[in-house]
């Protein structure tokens, strides 16, 4: 029997051209494959979706990490919103995101009522106005975005809906920071609802080093206490030194000029999420 090596060769290249095809057309609906957001096929009532219902949370884990860089460009997450209110553009986002984690760790659902902001503490509840039309809508803030220039916050398709505004992509809105009451407790817990501002005066691989400058700092007369915290950096441990938590940045800024004064140089304003062991 005679093998005809050129035609199993020329099989066997059609196959594998064949399976990196598949591969290809079955990653089409891959969000990175979506030149363009679009909304889903078929008829969707957003009237029958609730309003988010605004509730006392404490700040996602995850997302609050301020400040931050998207495409070279820094943000900074706010640390007070009470009363907060803003007028600009609002998009929207959809299927191209669906089932996609935010950036609180949470998974984006198009067909309910939530929404992306650049600034504004995860998560959080807003009120969006349509100007064009006067509809509005209650929105969790549950992502960040939208890194587009001249966009205020980026809705999902439902709340887009809600607001009529889908078909045309963007739209004129106001927008209201709804601030739910926090619960009465002892719970410490409770007391997570806020970024908190510190002053970092110091980071050492050595211990003492860092407990020196605690000592120092105390003696600086700063009105906040100084305290060491310990974290695991590539592998090695790091002894930070800060102080705080401080009221706002304008008070953090003031110990940091303070400092400079005393001969403490690199002083840097450090804002994160609150937890227990700060309390």
């Amino acid at each position: 029997m005679i093998i005809d090596f050129t035609r199993i060769f020329v099989r066997f290249c059609f196959c594998i051209g064949f399976l990196v095809l598949l591969a290809l057309t079955g990653c089409t609906t891959s969000r990175y494959s979506m030149e363009h957001d679009v909304g889903p096929s078929g008829e969707f009532d957003a009237s029958r979706v609730p309003e988010a219902k605004p509730v006392w949370e404490p700040l996602s884990q995850r997302g609050n990490k301020t400040p931050y860089i998207v495409r070279g460009k820094k943000y900074q997450v706010m640390d007070r919103t009470q009363g907060y209110s803003e007028e600009g553009i609002a998009s929207w986002y959809g299927l191209k995101f669906h089932g996609e984690l935010t950036s609180n760790g949470e998974v984006y659902n198009m067909y309910e009522m939530s929404a992306a902001h650049k600034s504004l503490p995860l998560p959080s509840f807003v009120r969006v106005t349509n100007l064009d039309n006067n509809l509005s809508v209650i929105v969790r803030v549950n992502d960040r975005g939208p890194f587009h220039s001249g966009r205020n916050i980026d809705l999902s398709y439902a709340a887009a809906k809600k607001l009529g505004y889908e078909k045309k992509g963007t739209a004129n809105v106001k927008l209201d920071v709804i601030s739910p009451t926090r619960p009465a407790s002892n719970d410490t817990n409770f007391e997570l609802d806020r970024l908190a501002v510190f002053v970092q005066i110091g980071a050492f691989s050595n211990e003492k080093a860092a407990q020196d400058l605690k000592v120092k700092a105390a003696k600086l007369s700063v009105n906040y206490e100084a305290f060491v915290t310990k974290v695991l950096n590539r592998n090695k441990l790091l002894y930070r030194v800060r102080i705080g938590p401080v009221l706002d940045h304008e008070s953090a800024k003031l110990i940091v000029e303070n400092l400079e004064k005393k001969g403490v140089d690199g002083a840097v304003i450090i804002t994160r999420a609150l937890s227990a062991k700060d309390l």
